[in-house]
């Protein structure tokens, strides 16, 4: 689930190119927060995937709301302890 959430956040991305160093620069307007930068298109998409998977990682830990990407949704894991 956690990968077809990246693919969709990736299909929804922006991409544009900027004056630096590593000139192609991509972004999630759905995701606060979630951008990055690359020296191709490709290793901007790739680090972009990067971004969003730590990103989710973080949001979870700290039980933070993660927004739909369409019909995809991630929801708060619950750890529940068997025994005593």
């Amino acid at each position: 689930m956690i990968t077809q959430y990246i693919e969709a956040a990736l299909s929804r991305a922006r991409y544009e190119i900027i004056e630096d160093e590593e000139p192609y620069y991509g972004e999630v307007p759905e995701l606060e927060g979630v951008w990055a930068t690359g020296k191709t298109l490709e290793e901007c998409r790739r680090n972009l995937a990067e971004v969003i998977d730590g990103w989710l990682v973080v949001r979870l830990r700290r039980g933070l709301d993660i927004p739909s990407i369409g019909e995809y949704k991630i929801e708060e894991l619950k750890i529940l302890k068997v025994g005593g």
